[in-house]
Order: C-alpha cells, then structure tokens, then sequence
C-alpha cells in the first residue's frame, strides 16, 4: 500500500503514521524526519534546509524531489510506503506523479488529516514546550500554519479531482482516529 498523508501541522500526521505503517506493515517516510537528520548531520542540504525551515518557510522543491526520488528507489519498501510531509506544493505533487511513473508504482490512497486551526495552535505550542522543537514557537507556528493553507492545502482538491482523497477528522482520541483511517482505507 503506498499513501500520502497531508494536513496542517500538529493535525497529528506523525503520530497517525507510524500507527498505520505498522498496521500495514510499510515504511514510514517523514521528509520531516529526512530533512532533520540531514540538518543534524550538518550537510549541506541540511545546511539550506535549516535556513528555511528556521524561518517557517519550505525547503525547495528539487532538493525535496531528489531526496524522494532516492528513498522511492530503495529495495526496502517493496510493501509500500507512507508519505508523511510530502507533497507540500502543486509542483511537487506533479514531480511525485513522475517519479512514480519512472518507479512503475502508483498511490493507493491520500489521507488527508483536518483540524480546527486554533486547536493545532494549542498542540503545536505544547509540543515545543515538551520536545524543545526550534520551530514550534507561536510566531514559527502561525507562519507555518499560513504558508500551510497557502500552498498546500491545494493538494487536496489535486488528489481529489484524481480520485485518491480520503479527508479524516483529525480531532479525537489516537485510536478514533487510526480507526477512521483504517475504515476508509480498507
């Protein structure tokens, strides 16, 4: 099963994708989780991640493509995979269609996560306090909330005019909500 989760930050895509991956059994890919490792290795595309993400801003979009494009080739996600992060953009959306194209795969489904957006506001601010997360800070988190509605949340008429979406309420309990997706995805 290869899927795309999408939805605002703190809607809970994270928690919900690592509960969905090890009920299907397949790889969890957080661009999220990439970049970090990336900016916490000091390379150099961790290096131009940091200075955008630091600003609340998204990474380019070919350095994104080319990261996917490596990790969709791996021999390790012959179950599927879980795209947690990614697409974020119209155009990304686009260069993913070829690289499954190119990669003889296809998406099976795109959940998309919704949330009241002063509710996200709260969840975001106390996972900074808990984790010590540079960008959930208030003002990092209403930048990223507006660059959210901006420039992703497009993706969701994209995947449904391609018959993918699945649009889940993302308030509740953990489970509630693993189990909403699992419904609509079995």
């Amino acid at each position: 099963m290869n899927l795309i989760f999408l939805g605002p930050p703190g809607v809970g895509k994270g928690t919900q994708a690592k509960l969905i991956c090890d009920y299907f059994d397949i790889i969890h890919l957080s661009t999220g989780d990439m970049l970090r490792t990336e900016i916490n290795n000091e390379s150099d595309i961790g290096k131009t991640a940091k200075s955008f993400i630091d600003q609340g801003a998204l990474v380019p979009d070919e350095v994104l493509l080319d990261i996917i494009d490596s990790r969709l080739s791996d021999s390790n996600i012959q179950n599927g995979y879980l795209l947690d992060g990614f697409p974020r953009t119209i155009p990304q959306a686009e260069g993913l269609n070829d690289i499954l194209k190119n990669n003889s795969q296809k998406l099976d489904a795109v959940v998309s996560l919704t949330a009241n957006e002063n509710e996200l506001i709260e969840r975001l601010i106390k996972r900074g306090r808990d984790s010590g997360r540079s960008d959930d800070t208030p003002e990092i988190i209403k930048q990223r909330q507006e660059v959210y509605w901006k420039q992703t949340s497009p993706l969701v008429n994209f995947y449904n005019d391609e018959k993918l979406l699945k649009e889940i309420d993302g308030i509740g309990e953990i489970n509630e909500i693993k189990n909403r997706i699992l419904e609509a995805l079995n």
